[in-house]
């Protein structure tokens, strides 16, 4: 990584502050768990894709992931910018600025951020993509192996990064703006209700007696604070199994719900191990995963069952939706 210069071509932008735990993530490392790599990639894939519709990028391409405290970054170069997920209050050169909306910077702005009263994880992609070198077919940091983002690791103060193809605006730039359809977060730390879960029961779910599963479908649980990027632990009535948990280790997806020998749920994310030796219970369906995510501790879910071909159905419609956005307003 080179220097911001003035008069560069590719200059990017500069990490003033850090924020709390600010990355490089995209849609993660497919096709590698069965050798041992973790996936990693975003957290919230909705806040993610909407991310980058607005700057008109490819749908996988690099964003910074923020969690709760954002950076502050200096931009080198003219560039457009949209920043979604949990409400983070940015600025620019202190002046409010809006969310799920294509925004225009200048050289020399500087983007700052406020603590969201709720939700934990927002995105700022970068029209033209982030110039960080792939690994394994991602450009995702997974900081527990050191692999991938900008040098395997959180962002640090001073890092600087390029963009690969940095655009000073794009067509329709005035339509770019998804506030209507973007995920709405109500004001308040707590939520005072749950968030409801859709689950597909199994693979292991009969490793539980009828009694453990009416709880698993009918209990409130609590998000742990001992929860991060690998998996989200809930708190609540234990989840009854017939003689234990222990199972011979298999693979782990994106949302699987391990529970413990204490019987308590384990949701497993995005920086998961790549397999498990506790039974999965559940997973929760591919749209719902980014209302989990954004929930906070002592926020409450619930779990409810549904079909695989419900769950197919639900996210085709989203693929769907997406693919209508971008040619509709944007194309």
């Amino acid at each position: 990584m080179q220097n911001i210069r003035s008069g560069g071509v590719r200059m990017g932008i500069k990490i003033l502050t850090p924020g709390m735990f600010t990355t490089v993530q995209d849609g993660g490392r497919k096709g590698y768990q069965s050798s041992g790599f973790s996936p990693a990639g975003v957290m919230d894939t909705r806040s993610y894709r909407i991310a980058n519709l607005l700057v008109d990028n490819d749908a996988d391409e690099a964003v910074l992931e923020i969690m709760m405290l954002g950076p502050s970054i200096e931009f080198g170069e003219d560039e457009v910018i949209a920043v979604t997920g949990a409400p983070v209050d940015p600025r620019i050169n202190e002046r409010p600025v809006s969310m799920n909306r294509a925004l225009q910077v200048k050289r020399g702005d500087i983007l700052k951020f406020g603590y969201p009263k709720t939700g934990r994880y927002a995105y700022i992609a970068f029209a033209g993509g982030l110039d960080i070198q792939m690994v394994m077919g991602s450009r995702s940091t997974h900081t527990k192996s050191l692999m991938g983002g900008f040098r395997g690791g959180r962002l640090e103060a001073g890092a600087l990064i390029r963009l690969r193809n940095p655009r000073k605006r794009l067509r329709r730039m005035n339509k770019r703006d998804l506030s209507d359809w973007s995920e709405t977060y109500k004001d308040g730390a707590v939520k005072a209700s749950s968030e409801l879960l859709r689950v597909i029961l199994g693979p292991q779910d009969d490793y539980f007696t009828k009694e453990g599963m009416v709880t698993f479908l009918n209990a409130e649980y609590k998000v742990d604070v001992d929860s991060d990027r690998m998996g989200y632990r809930l708190s609540g009535e234990p989840v009854e199994a017939k003689q234990g948990v222990d199972i011979l280790s298999d693979g782990i997806a994106f949302g699987a719900v391990q529970i413990t020998p204490e019987g308590q749920p384990i949701i497993m994310l995005a920086d998961r191990q790549t397999t498990g030796g506790y039974a999965k219970i559940a997973n929760v369906i591919s749209v719902d995963i980014p209302r989990l995510v954004q929930l906070r501790t002592n926020e409450k879910v619930k779990f409810t069952a549904c079909s695989v071909e419900v769950g197919q159905r639900l996210y085709r419609a989203q693929q769907e939706e997406f693919e209508r956005i971008k040619n509709e307003r944007f194309g």
